[in-house]
């Protein structure tokens, strides 16, 4: 069962559940799904549905903090409930001492030796790490690795 399958079952779970916040959130996920297919004209495979996933994590970890800053409680509790829902789809996050295994395995696949060879370990680490790290924090993670001493 593909990501996006999974997605409409547990939306018509929370349908019949009357669960109404995960639905109100299943809804605005699968809404982002079908926009981001229709602009480019394709069916999302699971790793394009993972890059919608993750943008609307990004996108409601941002809110939670303007949330905060206005003391908004209210917005941070709902906000909070639609990341648990959206990160339950995500894969498990690696630990540290895996995402410095595939740093170390992609510098070396890449033969990288300066900061000019980060998009080549980029390139490899974001077919590995897609959807299991923070791409920003990876990325400079491997920036002070290529870094002269």
């Amino acid at each position: 069962m593909s990501l996006a399958e999974r997605i409409a079952q547990d939306m018509k779970g929370a349908l019949k559940g009357q669960d109404h916040s995960r639905l109100s959130t299943l809804r605005m996920l699968r809404a982002a799904i079908q926009r981001k297919e229709v602009d480019e004209r394709i069916t999302l495979d699971d790793d394009q549905v993972l890059g919608v996933i993750q943008k609307l994590v990004k996108q409601g970890q941002d809110a939670i903090s303007q949330f905060e800053k206005g003391a908004r409680a209210d917005l941070v509790a709902k906000e909070s409930k639609d990341l648990e829902v959206l990160k339950s789809y995500l894969p498990k996050p690696l630990a540290d001492a895996e995402l410095d295994a595939l740093i170390d395995e992609a510098i070396q696949q890449a033969q990288a030796s300066s900061v000019r060879d980060m998009g080549k370990v980029m390139g490899i680490l974001k077919s590995r790490a897609q959807g299991r790290a923070d791409m920003s924090a990876l990325s400079s993670k491997v920036k002070t690795r290529l870094q002269p001493t």
